[in-house]
């Protein structure tokens, strides 16, 4: 807690340097502006609100739960023609093709996740499921993320997420693959289901827990309140999920999201997203080395205003944190389950 060391992540084969003394020293750096508190539950001009016209023209639904929608600038389009041959392995390309859709999580601008009815969350965690097994019926991936706050690049205040498909695995999932395949074939166990258990044993980065899930800070956290929410049981993807695990889940992120807003008084901002065994083709494999997992990245540090970046260092060098993991999860752990709202 106190003397600078190293720490291995097994699911990206790297290391992180903590460096737990630097918490103290004094800040004069950028400072971010707090989240609006004023934004409007509904605005004609917001085009992920019901009844809004977007971008392409079409005019949204009146709806009154999810929505989900294909998104009017995807990244990834089905129909992308193949990169012309290389003439030196240096200069190699390759096809990249999916479709990229947005979900909106519920048709008020005022509400985030966390303020939301278990009800209202589980129905997002059922819409996640439904949309990772149809993508995932043709596409080898499927990537569920959310950014919350202009802070991580949400260009919206609207409650929602973006679902992107690939013909290929990205990077981050091609290395867990890999770290997951490994660790069965060398214990006999998954990596994250051992995990785990560990965690949920010793409890000094547990942060919350129910019969079916934990969330912890990792022992390799980079974040500084960054967490990884685990199943229990051995769970390849979303769509596996019984309809009790549906109902924990719901239940265990609100309670996760409520202290994340409780920590600094604040719409708490983050990027998180849903890892699960590959789709399309591998649903024909053994993919029994993976376990479902999500995993969430909050950039704050030190208050509403201060956000840790990733910059010098972690860009030349390797990932640094100042607080370690026990003392992010003692804090997040002691934080009440009311919000604070």
């Amino acid at each position: 807690a106190e003397h600078q060391h190293i720490r291995y992540n097994p699911l990206r084969d790297d290391w992180v340097l903590v460096s737990a003394h630097r918490v103290k020293r004094p800040w004069q750096g950028q400072l971010e502006k707090p989240p609006p508190d004023d934004v409007p539950r509904w605005d004609p001009n917001n085009p992920l609100c019901p009844g809004a016209t977007r971008a392409n023209g079409e005019v949204n639904p009146q709806y009154e739960g999810t929505f989900v929608f294909p998104n009017d600038f995807p990244a990834l389009q089905p129909d992308a023609p193949e990169p012309g041959d290389s003439d030196n392995p240096l200069f190699r390309a390759a096809a990249a093709r999916g479709v990229c859709k947005v979900m909106c999580f519920h048709p008020w601008s005022d509400l985030t996740l966390p303020l939301m009815s278990l009800a209202e969350i589980r129905a997002v965690v059922d819409a996640w499921a439904e949309l990772s097994a149809e993508l995932g019926a043709s596409y080898p991936w499927v990537q569920i993320f959310e950014n919350k706050g202009a802070m991580m690049g949400c260009s919206n205040p609207h409650p929602h997420c973006q679902v992107w498909a690939s013909s290929f695995l990205p990077n981050e999932a091609c290395l867990e693959d890999r770290t997951q395949r490994q660790h069965l074939s060398q214990h006999g166990v998954p990596m994250l289901l051992e995990y785990a258990e560990q965690e949920a044993l010793r409890k000094e980065r547990l942060v919350v827990e129910n019969t079916d899930w934990l969330v912890v800070v990792p022992y390799w956290a980079t974040w500084p309140y960054q967490t990884l929410l685990l199943p229990r049981r051995h769970i390849c993807r979303l769509q596996d999920l019984r309809e009790g695990e549906r109902d924990s889940l719901a239940s265990i992120m609100q309670r996760l999201l409520i202290k994340y807003d409780n920590l600094f008084e604040v719409s708490f901002p983050y990027s998180m997203g849903w890892h699960g065994a590959p789709t399309g083709p591998y649903l024909e494999e053994d993919c029994g080395h993976w376990q479902l997992h999500a995993h969430y990245y909050p950039p704050l540090l030190r208050s509403a205003t201060v956000r840790k970046f990733m910059v010098g260092y972690e860009m030349l060098a390797q990932a640094q944190r100042d607080l370690t993991p026990e003392q992010a999860a003692e804090r997040l752990r002691s934080l009440p389950e009311v919000h604070y709202k």
